[in-house]
């Protein structure tokens, strides 16, 4: 398991966004050389976890829960045969594009080494936007992306360090609950039936996507 590249993204004009700037930082391309990566700060005023990368819409887009989005070359394949187009690393605007590693069959709470320092913990899944959907330029692309339900995965910042292209990823850490971030991204979307059942994820779990089982749980105990 190892990281192919590394990238950063910065800010640029987009008639897509609905950030107030006109702005967005998703197209994101590999660098060369070491990337710092530490916890950016809170939702709402953190924004990316990666230095020289910008997250301009910060009411969505990163902060601590958020800090890292990752997506496997192996699924970047699969959507180049479907879409019949090349998919370059970053196109998705992940910020690790990994080979060999269960990026959207990873459990929530999931522990990954990146390099000798860097320690990150698996929140969320991406769900689409109209951002990615303009990047893309796939007619009803968050429909088609909603429905195949490989979303990547966002992580958190456990241990900061330096990481860079061709970086060793190692699973440190895989806790005992079923709760994927595949089966996250389907209860948050199309099946929310599910929701229950990522309580099972404890505190690992990003807040918003606890909060909305919650309130599922809440709702149907009434």
């Amino acid at each position: 398991m190892k990281l192919l590249t590394v990238n950063v993204g910065r800010a640029a004009p987009s008639e897509h966004t609905r950030a107030k700037s006109g702005e967005t930082g998703i197209d994101k391309r590999p660098v060369a050389g070491p990337v710092m990566v530490t916890a950016p700060g809170p939702g709402g005023t953190g924004g990316s976890g990666l230095a020289g990368d910008t997250v301009v819409d910060l009411r969505h887009h990163g902060g601590d829960e958020q800090a890292v989005y990752a997506y496997a070359r192996e699924d970047l394949d699969e959507w180049e045969r479907q879409l019949d187009r090349e998919l370059p690393n970053g196109s998705f605007g992940e910020n690790l594009t990994t080979l060999g590693v269960e990026v959207t069959g990873a459990r929530i709470g999931e522990r990954w080494r990146i390099g000798p320092r860097v320690l990150l913990e698996v929140t969320s899944p991406r769900v689409p936007c109209r951002t990615f959907q303009g990047r893309i330029g796939e007619r009803g692309w968050i429909k088609r992306f909603t429905e195949t339900a490989v979303p990547g995965a966002y992580l958190r910042v456990v241990e900061p360090g330096e990481i860079r292209a061709g970086d060793r990823v190692e699973l440190l850490h895989r806790p005992d609950h079923e709760v994927t971030v595949a089966l996250t991204f389907r209860a948050l979307t199309r099946e929310r039936a599910l929701l229950r059942r990522l309580l099972e994820a404890g505190d690992a779990l990003h807040p918003l996507a606890r909060d909305k089982a919650l309130a599922y749980v809440e709702r149907q105990g009434h």
